[in-house]
């Protein structure tokens, strides 16, 4: 009888210390949004970002653990846990060697694109790992799981593969989508939104900057031929992450999200400050601008959020999914390291060593050389040791002036690396049925971009991101200690009482969860 009533208070005890479950998790995803934009904005923020910081938590030091920091590979990482190693989203997109095509992170052929023109549609099926959407929707319950973004890639993988729908932007129609994996008609409510067409009010508009005292000069049209810089797409100017941000707000109510018996899941990305900061750099007004901006919609989604499902229920998780470098030129003129690397002259490289030693051909398969694909079949040809070829061509990269590191497939394999964090990093974005055969690292503020800038390398400016969680049960305070973005998916986890994702890496914050 004593270790009965022992049991029955242990179990009270758990079940007191537990945080309230929310009725709607928001998880949030700003595309492109290094850690310091908190810090050098911040006299500029007066919504969003205000009140994540200041009546939630703050931790300082979150950084990827993987060393491929690109869209693809932190989307996954933020609700799986799992690192590219476990999940298999190595990148945006890679050869793949079964189908000799290149392959997206989510394309998939067995799916039809619905709502748009028709044509292939995307789907988790690449990701090897669940979500916590997953877990919440394997318990059984009439939990809801929605993933939106301008990107299949930002909407798709977050939301897992049991997500009720994700919903991305296709800018051939100007409409919000989805694929046949989900669901074969688009709902009502979609249909609804598209019908408004909410992108003509950005149709030859100028993009001034947001704060008052700033230049009057636009930074861009969306005029072409106009005598100033033409925006681009939509996407690529804040009126992109408006139509996402109006578009979340549709989702919450025409799902009724927050109003079911379990938790909801509702999964944003908001895109456009990507597009802004690949074309003009983090140092550019238009990032602070986009960023100012962006403060103000996070604020206005916050109201619409506490509106719609009450105050206190829910529970708002927000990062990025990647850094960015800075402009090599921007670099170059404050006497910084950095520069441009040409990657054709990389590849004429690697194929000169490799005919040289091994006979004639094309030795490089499609894709990036920073995750080079060689060809086995010529190597086969000329009964070249795959292990040799490698060597070769890892030496001819070597050779090249401003390359780090370079790691071979046999190197990363056995883990005959040097012992230290970026290696580490690297392994964590090896995946031997998907990744190539060369890994290479240009030292840090090198890029093989022709123009702008990029990311996707293991350096803080592209690791280290926000993360700010904040609602009932969460601990307001400012955590200085290191943590790891892999640990969103275990916390959550805990929070909402199910089991952690399949692959999950991370760790339980608790110290945030206020008993």
């Amino acid at each position: 009888m004593r270790r009965l009533i022992l049991l029955l208070l242990a179990t009270v005890t758990a079940l007191l210390a537990a945080p309230p479950k929310p009725k709607l998790v928001v998880a949030i995803v700003i595309d492109q949004f290094r850690y310091d934009y908190l810090l050098r904005f911040r006299k500029d923020y007066s919504s969003g970002f205000v009140r994540l910081v200041e009546r939630g938590a703050n931790y300082t030091d979150a950084h990827y653990l993987h060393a491929t920091t690109v869209t693809a590979v932190g989307h996954s990482t933020f609700l799986s846990g799992a690192t590219p190693s476990i999940s298999g989203i190595i990148a945006n997109s890679w050869y793949d060697r079964k189908t000799e095509k290149t392959v997206t992170s989510v394309s998939d052929p067995e799916t039809m694109l619905v709502g748009g023109k028709g044509g292939e549609g995307s789907s988790p099926r690449r990701l090897l790992v669940s979500t916590v959407g997953d877990e919440l929707k394997m318990q059984g319950n009439d939990s809801e799981v929605i993933g939106i973004s301008i990107k299949d890639r930002a909407a798709i993988l977050p939301a897992g593969h049991m997500a009720d729908a994700a919903y991305w932007y296709d800018d051939d129609t100007n409409k919000f989508v989805t694929s046949t994996y989900y669901r074969h008609v688009l709902p009502d409510w979609v249909i609804r939104f598209n019908a408004e067409e909410h992108y003509r009010s950005s149709v030859g508009a100028l993009w001034f900057p947001l704060v008052h005292g700033d230049s009057l000069v636009p930074f861009c049209s969306m005029e072409r031929g106009a005598k100033i810089r033409f925006c681009g797409a939509i996407e690529a100017t804040p009126w992109g992450n408006e139509l996402i941000e109006n578009f979340a707000e549709r989702a919450i109510a025409g799902e009724n999200l927050g109003h079911h018996q379990s938790p909801d899941i509702l999964a944003v990305s908001f895109s456009s400050n990507d597009y802004v900061g690949h074309a003009v750099g983090p140092d550019a007004p238009e990032v602070r601008d986009i960023s100012i901006r962006t403060d103000r919609l996070l604020g206005k989604f916050f109201d619409y959020i506490d509106a719609h499902v009450g105050a206190g229920n829910t529970l708002i998780v927000l990062t990025a999914d990647h850094g960015v470098a800075p402009v090599p030129e921007v670099n170059e003129a404050r006497k910084m390291p950095g520069g441009r690397l040409n990657e054709a002259v990389f590849r004429q490289k690697i194929n000169d060593a490799l005919t040289k030693r091994f006979g004639p051909g094309n030795w490089l398969m499609p894709g990036a050389v920073s995750n080079a694909y060689l060809n086995l079949a010529l190597a086969a040809k000329y009964k070249a040791d795959p292990a040799e070829v490698e060597r070769v061509a890892a030496d001819a990269v070597r050779a090249q002036e401003h390359i780090a590191r370079v790691y071979t497939r046999r190197q990363l394999e056995t883990g005959q690396v040097q012992q230290d964090s970026i290696s580490r990093a690297v392994m964590l974005s090896f995946f031997a049925p998907r990744s190539g055969d060369l890994y290479v690292i240009p030292e840090p503020y090198y890029m093989f971009d022709a123009s702008g800038t990029t990311h996707g390398l293991p350096y803080n400016y592209d690791t280290h991101v926000p993360l700010l969680v904040l609602g009932a049960g969460i601990k307001a305070a400012t955590y200085s200690r290191a943590v790891a973005i892999n640990d969103v998916a275990p916390t959550l986890a805990a929070i909402l009482g199910v089991a952690e994702p399949s692959g999950s890496v991370g760790h339980i914050l608790s110290e945030l969860l206020v008993p």
